[in-house]
């Protein structure tokens, strides 16, 4: 699995993503750094009282797993979908469990809470 810290233009640990109150439960927020195909994005998500954060790139084809801003497609609070090709990826580890880049696995990138805020935290 990549490290997060080694992809171009991956912000700092420490950096601030959101407000805590900008990812409702059950669901995902978008956060980009940068601009055009060299932009760094990070899905950050919010189920079941946990907070997760992804590197915002398909193993696919390389590409966002949402297609509209800020929507993600999350059944169960266990599985997020990405909206292009349709592969499965369990939220709890990332990894792939159906469709077409199945056993590949979503780049993690730790978060945590302060201050009613969500920051990049130092490990996951």
């Amino acid at each position: 699995m990549t490290d997060w810290r080694s992809l171009p233009g991956a912000p700092a640990i420490g950096t601030r993503l959101c407000g805590a109150q900008d990812v409702p439960d059950g669901q995902g927020k978008e956060i980009v750094f940068g601009e055009g195909k060299d932009a760094f994005r990070i899905v950050v998500l919010f189920v079941k009282n946990r907070w997760f954060a992804f590197h915002n790139c398909c193993p696919h084809f390389s590409i966002p797993l949402n297609y509209d801003p800020d929507r993600f497609h999350i059944f169960d609070e266990d599985l997020l979908m990405c909206a292009h090709h349709t592969a499965i990826y369990r939220i709890a580890d990332g990894e792939c469990i159906d469709g077409p880049c199945l056993g590949a696995r979503l780049t993690s990138i730790p978060v945590e809470r302060a201050l009613d805020a969500i920051f990049i935290g130092p490990s996951n």
